[in-house]
C-alpha cells in the first residue's frame, strides 16, 4: 500500500526514482515508524502521511540543489538529507544533530537502508568543524533565516558555497532582516502533491 501510494505521489512530479530507490523509501518510512513509537522523531504519526510530509516534501528540493557536498543542519530523523540522500547517490550528506536518540536512528538507518553517502555527526551546529567547506547547508529546522546563517556560516565557502532553506509562506520579513553580508539569490516555490499549504525553498549565498 505504501509503495502504492509513493508511487501515485511520484507520478505527479518530475522526479525519476528507481525500484530500489522506492524500496530504500519505503523502508526508511518503517523505520522512521517504527521507532518513532518510542523515541518520538516526529509528530506524524501515521506512514502514509510521512511519505507526503516528510518524503515528497524533502526530494521536492532536489533539483533546486547545486554541488555535491552537503551538510543537514538539525536533521532531527534525516529530513530532508535520508531521502535526498536516496534520490542522489553520487552526492554525500553530513546529517547534523545535537540529539543521541536521533543519531542513534540514523545509523540504523544508514546499516539498513546501505547507505553509502552519509554520515551522521552528534553536535551543536557552532561547535562543529568541517574539514572541508561545504557546497550546501539544507534546513528545515531553524526558526529564521537569520538564525540559520548566524550558526551556520562557518560551514560553507565563501564563494560557491548557498545555504538552501525549506520554508512554508514566503519569508518577506525574514529576509528583510537579514545581515548585510547575506544575500537572497533565488527562491523556489516547491509543489508538493497532496501537501497543503505553501511551500518554499530560500536559497541565500555569503556577498563578497
Amino acid at each position: 500500500m505504501l509503495e502504492q501510494n509513493l508511487r501515485a505521489l511520484l507520478s505527479q512530479t518530475d522526479i525519476t526514482v528507481s525500484d530500489l530507490q522506492i524500496v530504500q523509501l519505503i523502508d526508511y518510512v518503517q523505520l522512521l515508524d517504527k521507532w518513532n513509537k518510542t523515541y518520538n522523531l516526529t509528530s506524524v504519526r501515521d506512514p502514509n502521511e510521512m511519505l507526503v510530509k516528510h518524503i515528497m516534501d524533502s526530494l521536492s528540493v532536489g533539483k533546486h540543489l547545486k554541488g555535491n557536498h552537503f551538510i543537514d543542519v538539525g536533521t532531527g530523523p534525516g529530513l530532508p538529507g535520508i531521502p535526498l540522500s536516496i534520490l542522489y547517490p553520487e552526492r554525500n550528506f553530513v546529517l547534523l544533530d545535537s540529539l543521541g536518540k536521533r543519531i542513534t536512528f540514523l545509523r540504523q538507518v544508514i546499516l539498513q537502508l546501505k547507505l553509502t553517502n552519509v554520515t551522521p555527526v552528534q553536535s551543536r551546529v557552532e561547535a562543529y568543524q568541517p574539514d572541508v567547506p561545504f557546497d550546501g547547508v539544507l534546513s528545515r529546522a531553524f526558526s529564521s533565516l537569520q538564525d540559520m546563517v548566524s550558526w551556520c556560516h562557518h560551514l560553507i565557502d565563501s564563494e560557491s558555497g548557498r545555504f538552501f532553506a525549506l520554508k512554508g509562506i514566503y519569508p518577506t520579513d525574514e529576509l528583510a532582516q537579514l545581515p548585510e553580508h547575506i544575500e537572497l539569490v533565488e527562491s523556489f516555490p516547491l509543489v508538493v502533491p497532496s501537501l497543503e499549504g505553501e511551500r518554499h525553498l530560500i536559497e541565500l549565498k555569503k556577498t563578497q
